[in-house]
């Protein structure tokens, strides 16, 4: 396999992966490896996978949603289904 040189890292943000290393009792390589892979959506067997981020770590972040939210975002995606894609577009040509 190639290897790859990251350049110009900060020191913030150097320091954020090793301490992420450090807490999981992970190499700095396999952090960043894994966090290539999940950025990319590419999975651990180099196949793509449909989605960088998955629902399920979404409501571990922000919570799940209620019957309230989950009626409104059905309802935007019904609406979005019924718009014509080139709604915005003559306003963006003449810009």
């Amino acid at each position: 396999m190639p290897d790859l040189v990251i350049r110009q890292v900060d020191h913030l943000l150097a320091e954020r992966i090793q301490a992420f290393a450090k807490n999981r009792q992970l190499t700095v390589n396999e952090v960043l490896l894994h966090a290539l892979r999940r950025g990319l959506g590419v999975a651990e067997d180099g196949q793509r996978t449909e989605a960088a981020v998955d629902a399920h770590e979404l409501a571990m972040l922000a919570g799940p949603w209620n019957a309230t939210e989950q009626a409104a975002f059905r309802e935007a995606l019904q609406a979005l289904s019924a718009a014509r894609g080139d709604g915005l577009l003559p306003v963006l040509r003449e810009a």
